[in-house]
This record gives C-alpha cells, structure tokens and sequence, in this order.
C-alpha cells in the first residue's frame, strides 16, 4: 500500500467522518456494558461555531472517544437551545428589514416566522462540529422546543405550580427595553460607568425653602412620589410632615422619614420613586406611596412624563436638565462613576419596572443542591476554586423570575378566565385548564372559547436546566429504558460564565425530579482570549473563523494547538501559532509513519541487542507516560495529559526510538524488530486518538486491511501494567551521552561517518545495558571502561561519570579549562537553586512526594557531577 509523500488533512477528515457516520459508531443503545453519557452545552440554534465552542466541544470529543476506546457504552447527546431572546431579536430584525413589525403580527403569523428562521439556520452548528470530529450520537439530537421537551416543560411547570414553589406577583423586575422582557437578576451584568450626579432643588409647599436632592436619573422626578429624610438628621429636622413640590411636575409630595436614609450620602434626602426602583418600591409599600410608571416598554416616557412624552429616556435626561437649569432649581452637576446593571443579551441598560410576572421560589431548592456540591461532594466541581462561586450563588438567591415578554419560547401553561390577577388555573393544555377553571369558578358553562393562554413564554433557562433529564424523556416517562440506564450523566464541560445559569439550575432539578444528582462531575474550561487577553468577540474583530482554520492547519492540528494550552479552568491566550505547532505535530507523526513503512523487512536477519533494549527501554516510557495521562485525566487536566503524550511521540518514539532500531543504510530491519514497533505505533494511534481522531485513523488503516469491527475508534485503549523505573533512568544517562559525543562531533568538526572511540570511567557504576545503544548512535567503533583519565582525550561529564573521546592532534588545554570552570559554575548555581527549594519548609511540606525525590535525585546528581568537574580541573591545572 503506498503512503502518500504530504499529508492532506481535508480528504483524510472527510473520509473518515464520513466512514464513522456510515458505520453507526457513534450511536449508543442501552446494553449491558457500563455507560458513559455527555449532554452537549446546546449552543443557540442561530449561532455559528465560534472559538469558545471549539474548545468546549473539543473536550467533550477527547473525553469521550477516550470512554470509547476505554469500553464504555459512550453516548454523546447533542443538541440545540431556542435561545428566547437571541433568535426573537434576530427574527424581528429580519422582519423589518422586510417591512413587517412585530406588532402587526398575531403571535402564531409571529412563530411561523421563527420556525422558518430556526429551519433555515437551526443546523449550521452542528454541521460545523462535525467538521471538528465531534463523535456525537447525532440519532438523539434534541431541541429544546421539540415536542416532547415542550411537554416536560410544562409538566415542571404544573408539578411546581401546584407544590407552591411557583407563583405570579407583581414585583420590581429588571426590564430590558431593547428585547422588551423581563431578565432574572442573573442575566443583568454591572459594569462601572461614568455618569452624572444632579443635585435638584424642590420647594418646600408654602415657604420660600428648599431641599436639595441628589440624583443620577433626573427624568425619574415625574413619577417622584416622596422625599425621604433620615429621622435623626437635624438638618431637616424642622421639615418633618411637610410636603414639598416637584419640579416641572409640580406636584406635591409628602416628606417621609425613614432609617433606611443614608445621611452621609449625597445630600443626605432622597427622592422616592417606587415605579423605577427596588428600593424605592420598599419604601414605597412601607409607607404607602402612590406609584407612578413614567416608562413605555421600550424606555420612552409615557403619558406621565408630560410634554416629554414619546421621547426616549436618554434624550430626556439631557433636555429635562437643561430645563430644570433654565428654571434655576438645577445645583451642580458633578461627575459620579457608579454601577449601571446592563443586558447580558442585548447589553441594552436595565430599567427597573414594576410588572406581574412568575416566580420560582428558590428557598428550599437549592438546599439539596449545595450539600449535593459543598457537602457530600456527591459531584465535583474542577478546578475546586468554582466551588467558593458556587456557593456565593446558591447562598445570595433570590427568587427566579421565569416569565418573558416574548412569543418565542415555550407558552406558559396559564389560562385565564377573567381581568382580576388570580383569574387564572395552571394545565398542560387548555383541555385540561377547562374542568379546573370550572370548578375553581363554579360556572359550569365555560368553555375553551372563554380561556385565554398566558401571553409570555418562559426563560430559556427553565427548559435547558432539564436538559440531562429530558433528552432521555426521564421528565414524560420517569421510568423509561433510556433514563434508568443514561442517568445520571458523567461529565460537564461548560464554561464559568453559566455556572448559575445552567449547572446551579440542572443540580436543582435533577435533585427535584429524579431525586439525583444530573452529573458528577463539572469541567470548567476557560475563556478564549486573544494574546492582548482580550475576550474574543465579533464587534472586537478578534475572533478568528473556526473553519478557516481548520481548512488551513486541518480539524486535528486545530485541536492540538486548542488544547495544548488550556490548563483546567484557566483562560487561553489563543495565538494562530498554536494551530501552526497542531499541524507540525500532525506532520511529525505522518513522516513518523512513512519512515517506519518505508523500511525492507528481512526474515532472515536476526534482532540486534541494541533494538531489542531500545523497544525494552519505550515500552517501559510508553507506560510511565500512560500512568501520567491517566492521573491526569483523573483530575481532567487535559492540556498536561496531551503534553505528555506530545513529548513521548515527538522526543521518545520519532526522535529516539526510531533512530535507536532503524537499520543501516542498504540493510533490511529484522521481522521482530518491525512487528514490535508497528505495535507500538499502534498502542501510541490508541492514546492519541482521542486528540487527533482522523490522522490516527488514517495511519491505523494504512498499517494493514482493517474490517469495520477493528477501526481504531472502538478499538480497546491500553492498560497500565507494571513497568521497570530502571530502564528509564539509564537511558537518560546513555541519551545524555550521546548528546555529548554529538557535541564533541559539532565542535571539533569530527563528521557523523567517522567512528570514534569512547573510554568511560564508570564512577556511578552505570549498568552497562545501553553501551550498544550509545555504540550505534554515537557511531563508536571502541567503547571501553578506564579506571584513570585519558590523557589527549576531550571529555564530558554525566553525572559523576567521565566520558573520553580521543582525538588526533594536541588539545587546547587553556580553552578546556575554561570549559571546565563554565560547567562548574553553572552546575553549582543549578545546585544552589535547588537547595534553596529543598531548604524551603512550605514547599517541603506542600509539594508532593514525588517532587520532593526528584528534586533531592537533581542535589545528588549535581554534587556528583561537581566533583568530577573538579577532579578533571585537577588532572588538567
């Protein structure tokens, strides 16, 4: 079979995707092997593949194509969000830009609309992940507006409902004029904004007297309904049951006392206003204040706000000051930098708004699911420092408001049969509201005609956080095949920023509903950045295109450079370059490949000593490294487990390995020697196979005719066997020694074809299992041991030992001693720095075990070494 010279990633990924997909690897039934389940983080279903989705996605692959070859039932649920507000925003905007305003719609003309948009677009992520290699079971991909995921909502909807955990009040809501809904307190990020503090005076009712106020929002003062004073301040002592006047309003307000009144702050007076915020409305109902809504739904002034009705409330804000100056009750304006609460979606900022909307009473669910963490540990969280967020969450919540001004989403399962705000009954389905409303209304004649459906949808969150539960339908049929089996799940990976949206909220429901945790264990990636830590983004232009780069560095390279620096829950600096280095590692391994296919095989020739000790030495390598992966990947630090392999195939097996066996120009490789390095290409395909899915496949394909039942992806994943530490540590001797004949070759211009000689006084009393090793790559012709220096010799040093190449011609004596004193100083620094470290009582005590050997073996090594550098300054002074 011949191997192409360059390899070409497009045809392979293609090819075998395409080879997987036909042959239903990736599809996963109940059986009787032990199950390993991921549910994907549903992207939206308009979004594009970004890089923060490459990376996430990337390591749900690794994980669980390595549970496949590990010999678990793998199953990887994929999936799509409805995303609420992103995909309605994206459809109104198309909509108009055809000339239709959502308001001349009627909800269902509306959904059409966004059913199309969705069919249109719902599919182009997934497509792309496929490109990745995602290894999804796509067989089970859900939506979480399909018809059976719809049904699990509004039955989680009703159960709660009639448990008392939800309920419909008028409260102060964080209202977002831009999407015009609701948004929970999660959804409203604060960032730091320069604004402006206005100081206001308001006349006292009957005297010529002032009180000054001090404000950020001036246009709130038309829907001022109070001036509050601290109890205990003198200074306004005298104006206690006063009323005062609003400006431009002109309309009298009582003025209240209140503790709640920050004396140091401001003027120490404030302006109540209980339409347009949270505290305000405390003070509002504590004292029974009128409350006046000055706002529209999309932040323009309403009928109260007088001749600036139909005015956005920005622009208000200028003009009203500049009215208020012209009328001389404007102070001062100073500058003031305070928090402004913004939309996580539309980044439009937040008006407090008094609404009725539905709530989720938090108080006793999250009990189980903090102890399920924090407690129990019945599900770990890494890298462990989320637990501290976590707990920060789950400890200050409030309760979740789960309605949306939206049409698109899941419809809340509300019919009403009257105006009045109880005038409702909770069902799955309007037949079923029909006998409740009749009974709770005693009017027997009702029908389906007198009940309307609720007009909101429902939070995305309250469909997504049943995700683990309803994509196996565990919420419609609790004790089905698939739920028994699949749940609860293995592994999270997501990203931090949802830690409360999503993973608090599927803990709680799981605990809720299946009376279990969802998963067990969480795996935070980190933010992707660019190299000014910059987070990526499209109006920021930094974010480069996914399949751009993989088209460039093929899906493999670009999982390699992605990973390769994505320590656990630590952002990624993502520089191009990484991919480049992917690729390299791609092509190593290729040419790897086709030096090893490229040998003559003789049946007669026989194993020589030194390929038998170098396959001794890499199965033994092969294992200390498959232990490390293993441990790693134990506590999901990937990006050290890909490492790992990275140096074992670049550096032991292409660099060392396969120059310690390859056979001598013109000469055949013996039978035995072949077949145990095709084995361990084979075992190194297996481990790598869930970094790089397609070059391991293409290579393991070529090696020899494969059926379907042996391709690489179900084939079985090594195991950890014992191994001998001893081997290891000599090679590092004799790859140390052979370095250093290659440095004397270099140095003295001595050429590679040219044998040598190699005297060696064996101070450590180094086994001598390499010395046909260090023969044949050193090209020694006479490798010998000494008891006494050699004189006319250039030497070396490893550790204590002393290696002596005799040379032709007279050495410069002059220049060896300062070589000499070069290494002496540095390896007396080095042993000084590692001193230091062992001298250190906390690292001693913290570190582990096995660090603290290796860096007492590196204080014992270079002592030996010093002296030998010293012994040698000696003989040479």
């Amino acid at each position: 079979m011949s191997i192409p010279n360059t390899y070409n990633a497009t045809a392979v990924e293609e090819k075998w995707y395409d080879y997987w997909m036909e042959n239903n690897y990736f599809h996963s039934t109940p059986n009787h092997k032990i199950p390993y389940t991921i549910v994907i983080p549903p992207p939206n279903v308009t979004g594009v593949l970004h890089m923060g989705h490459m990376l996430n996605n990337t390591i749900q692959d690794v994980l669980i194509r390595r549970a496949r070859l590990r010999g678990y039932n793998a199953c990887w649920v994929p999936g799509t969000d409805h995303a609420s507000i992103a995909t309605e925003a994206k459809v109104v905007a198309k909509l108009k830009a055809e000339g239709i305003n959502k308001e001349d719609l009627t909800r269902d003309e509306f959904l059409t609309h966004a059913w199309e948009w969705t069919e249109k677009h719902g599919g182009i992520i997934l497509d792309q992940l496929k490109k990745l290699g995602a290894s999804c079971d796509w067989e089970r991909t859900k939506f979480t507006m399909d018809a059976d995921l719809s049904q699990a909502v509004r039955k989680v909807f009703v159960d709660l409902y009639k448990k008392g955990e939800i309920y419909r009040g008028y409260r102060m809501v964080n209202w977002d004029p831009e999407a015009k809904t609701t948004l929970s307190d999660e959804e409203v990020i604060f960032e730091e904004k320069q604004g402006n503090f206005y100081h206001i005076n308001y006349q006292i009712k009957g005297t010529n007297e002032v009180i000054t106020i001090a404000t950020t929002r001036p246009e709130t003062l038309l829907g001022d309904t109070a001036i509050c004073i601290h109890p205990d301040d003198e200074r306004y002592a005298h104006l206690k049951g006063k009323n005062a006047i609003v400006p431009i309003a002109n309309r009298e307000i009582p003025i209240i006392e209140d503790v709640y009144v920050d004396r140091e702050f401001g003027t120490g007076c404030l302006k109540i206003t209980p339409a347009h915020d949270q505290n305000d409305k405390v003070l509002g109902e504590k004292h029974g204040l009128e409350v006046i809504d000055i706002l529209n739904d999309d932040a323009t002034l309403n009928e109260n706000g007088l001749h600036y009705r139909g005015k956005d409330r920005f622009v208000v804000r200028k003009e009203i000051a500049k009215e208020l100056e012209e009328m001389g009750v404007l102070v001062k304006v100073e500058q003031h930098l305070h928090k402004v609460g913004t939309s996580e979606r539309t980044k439009a900022v937040i008006e407090p708004k008094i609404s009725a909307q539905w709530f989720l009473r938090m108080e006793d669910i999250v009990k189980p699911a903090l102890d399920a963490v924090l407690k129990e540990e019945d599900i770990k969280l890494y890298p462990k420092r989320y637990n501290n967020t976590y707990r920060h969450w789950l400890e200050n919540i409030r309760d979740w408001n789960i309605s949306r001004q939206l049409w698109w989403g899941h419809q809340i399962p509300a019919f009403f049969y009257g105006e009045g705000v109880e005038d409702f009954v909770v069902a799955t389905s309007i037949e079923e509201a029909l006998p409740l409303a009749k009974e709770k209304t005693g009017n027997s004649s009702l029908t389906v005609a007198d009940l309307k459906q609720d007009e909101d949808a429902l939070d995305t969150w309250f469909s997504s956080w049943l995700w683990p539960i309803s994509v196996f339908d565990g919420i419609n049929h609790p004790e089905n095949e698939e739920i028994n089996y699949y749940y609860p799940t293995n592994d999270l990976v997501t990203g931090p920023d949802i830690i409360f949206f999503w993973v608090a909220r599927m803990v709680f429901a799981g605990y809720e509903f299946k009376q279990e945790k969802p998963f067990s264990n969480v795996y935070f990636t980190g933010i992707v950045r660019d190299k000014q830590r910059r987070k990526m983004s499209k109006s920021l232009g930094n974010s480069p295109d996914p399949i751009a780069l993989m088209q460039q560095y093929g899906a493999d390279g670009v999982r390699v450079g992605l990973l390769l620096s994505a320590a656990a829950g630590n952002d990624l600096m993502f520089d191009e370059d990484l991919c480049a280095q992917g690729r390299n590692f791609t092509n190593k391994i290729w040419n790897s490949f086709k030096l090893i296919k490229g040998w003559e095989v003789s049946q007669t020739e026989k194993q020589p000593e030194a390929s038998k000790i170098a396959i001794d030495w890499y199965k033994a390598k092969f294992q200390k490294t498959l232990a490390e992966i293993d441990a790693n990947f134990e506590v999901y630090r990937l990006s050290d487990s890909l490492m790992s392999l990275y140096k074992l195939v670049w550096d032991d097996f292409s660099s060392w390995l396969l120059e310690m066996v390859k056979p001598a120009f013109g000469t055949p490789m013996d039978t035995e020697t072949y077949k145990e390095i095709i084995g361990l290409l084979e075992d190194n395909l297996k481990l790598l196979h869930p970094f790089m899915p397609h070059l391991t496949e293409e290579i393991w394909q070529l090696i020899t005719d494969r059926s379907p039942q042996e391709a690489l992806i179900i084939a079985s994943y090594p195991e950890v066997v014992p191994y001998q530490e001893e081997i290891i540590a000599q090679f590092e001797i004799a790859s140390e020694v052979i370095s250093g004949i290659r440095t004397i070759r270099k140095e003295k211009n001595i050429s590679f074809k040219e044998t040598i000689d190699l005297a060696i006084l064996n101070h450590e009393q180094t086994a001598k299992d390499f010395d046909k090793v260090i023969a044949k790559m050193g090209n020694v012709a006479d490798l010998s041991y000494v008891d006494n220096a050699v004189d006319g010799a250039l030497s070396f040093r490893v550790k204590s030992n002393e290696y002596f190449v005799p040379i032709s011609g007279a050495i410069d004596v002059e220049a060896e001693l300062v070589k000499l004193k070069e290494e002496l100083k540095y390896t007396e620094g080095f042993l000084t720095s590692v001193q230091k470290k062992l001298a250190n009582e906390r690292f001693v005590n913290n570190a582990p075990e096995q660090v603290i050997a290796g860096e007492r073996k590196k204080e014992a090594d270079a002592l030996a070494k010093i002296e030998t550098l010293k012994a040698s300054l000696n003989s040479l002074s």
